[in-house]
């Protein structure tokens, strides 16, 4: 009897629960529709489940567990995007979209034997300035020991915080006979998602990590720095894996190569706030005789599929590489209670030319697949990287030198377009000649 009440009342404040969500609207219960009462059924059906889990697993399950297993398991039916942000991981997320954090400014990673390694100090950052090293290991952070078992995760956790505030970790480096300490005070961390360099011919070549609220303004640096003291023969845009970001800073940047009012991306989904239209508010500030070319890949996703599609169906650029991701979807992040929030799939992306690439992707204008030297020289990094974790940083930096095959073709497309320019030039002046 005990038991059937304890049923019964955990049903009914599941019913007030879904009620107060409006999830389920009192009229169509009231009235009876299919709708409702097949709700009402599944909401009776989870209830069981969950009463014999809490009472009879083989070992003390809290709700929190139980909950948010839940939640996610609904979300695993929707699809890969849909997800269930837990308090700490909602910081996370919230950090590599914003693009800046209060930390030390280092990059870590766990080697195979569980130590907490550094990789590399970020420039002029307070890690940099303390005098932190690629190889060194931390092994104590405050007064908490770094043990195999302590993920990175919860180091990040540690060692972030409010910038101004000290932190103290314990560091031993090779060639030292013990730790030594470390005072360090947490600052402003901004994370680079812009990376330029001119390339031999005055072609300008700026590549996206990632679309964070910041890479608007990082990408406005580098085309002024591009531009310094020379007229740029092309500009070069590398999104190859790049796994997307924010809408807004894809938008943002495509108005800088697209004559005002031109159509960068729509949306459409369910709800009305889901259906959206972007369109270049300005002249562009790239000229639109500087041929621009955008390299892509099977990682190239997202937001970086929305400047690549925005730019080549407005005939704005060649696009060079391999078949993109295809991830044509919208995420809509949403707070709940607790710290809580979810981000769900509301709308899906159009293209300038009316199609949606979600499952598709976008088909460069001309293939060209890395060489077998390029991917025998990406194996033999990675296992390097496995290897030895302290030299990321510097193996990292030499392959930003490197002209792979793509990237080599991309600048071969610019040539061809000057080439092409300068004989229709000459015909011109011949048939002025002529005439």
């Amino acid at each position: 009897m005990r038991k059937l009440f304890k049923s019964i009342f955990f049903f009914s404040l599941m019913i007030v629960f879904v009620f107060s969500l409006g999830k389920i609207s009192l009229s169509a219960v009231e009235k009876g529709t299919s709708t409702g009462r097949e709700e009402i059924k599944y909401i009776r059906l989870f209830t069981e489940a969950y009463q014999l889990v809490k009472e009879r697993y083989v070992e003390p399950v809290t709700p929190k567990k139980l909950f948010e297993g839940a939640i996610q398991g609904m979300f695993n039916k929707l699809d890969p995007h849909c997800t269930l942000f837990t308090p700490d991981k909602l910081k996370e997320f919230q950090v590599e979209t914003q693009g800046e954090f209060g930390g030390l400014g280092i990059q870590i990673t766990k080697t195979k034997d569980g130590k907490l390694m550094i990789i590399a100090p970020i420039e002029d950052t307070p890690a940099f300035r303390a005098g932190v090293k690629p190889g060194d290991i931390i092994v104590k952070i405050e007064d908490k020991e770094v043990t195999s078992d302590m993920t990175l995760m919860e180091a990040v956790k540690l060692m972030r915080g409010k910038p101004g505030t000290k932190i103290t970790i314990w560091i031993w480096r090779k060639g030292w006979s013990e730790p030594r300490k470390f005072t360090i005070t947490r600052a402003i961390i901004k994370i680079q998602s812009v990376k330029y360099r001119i390339l031999k011919g005055d072609i300008g070549y700026i590549r996206f990590t990632m679309f964070q609220k910041n890479s608007v303004e990082e990408f406005k640096r580098a085309l002024q720095e591009l531009n310094k003291d020379k007229k740029l023969q092309g500009i070069i845009v590398d999104v190859r894996n790049n796994p997307g970001g924010l809408l807004d800073s894809a938008v943002a940047i495509s108005d800088y190569f697209l004559p005002k009012g031109a159509l960068i991306v729509y949306t459409k989904g369910r709800i009305p706030e889901s259906i959206k239209k972007f369109r270049s508010t300005r002249d562009p500030v790239v000229p639109l005789d500087i041929p621009v070319v955008m390299l892509v890949n099977g990682g190239t996703a997202s937001a970086a599929e929305i400047l690549t599609g925005a730019l080549r169906y407005n005939d704005r650029a060649i696009v060079v590489g391999e078949k993109t991701f295809g991830k044509g979807s919208v995420q809509t992040l949403y707070p709940l209670e607790m710290g809580y929030a979810v981000k769900i799939t509301t709308a899906k992306y159009y293209m300038p030319n009316n199609e949606c690439i979600d499952g598709k992707g976008i088909e460069p204008d001309i293939e060209v697949k890395l060489s077998k030297k390029d991917i025998e020289q990406l194996k033999k990094e990675f296992k390097e990287i496995e290897e030895h974790p302290e030299k990321t940083e510097e193996i990292r930096k030499e392959r930003e030198k490197r002209i792979d095959s793509q990237l080599r073709r991309a600048i071969d497309v610019i040539k061809e377009f000057h080439l092409i320019q300068k004989l229709m030039k000459k015909d011109k002046v011949a048939q002025r000649k002529a005439a």
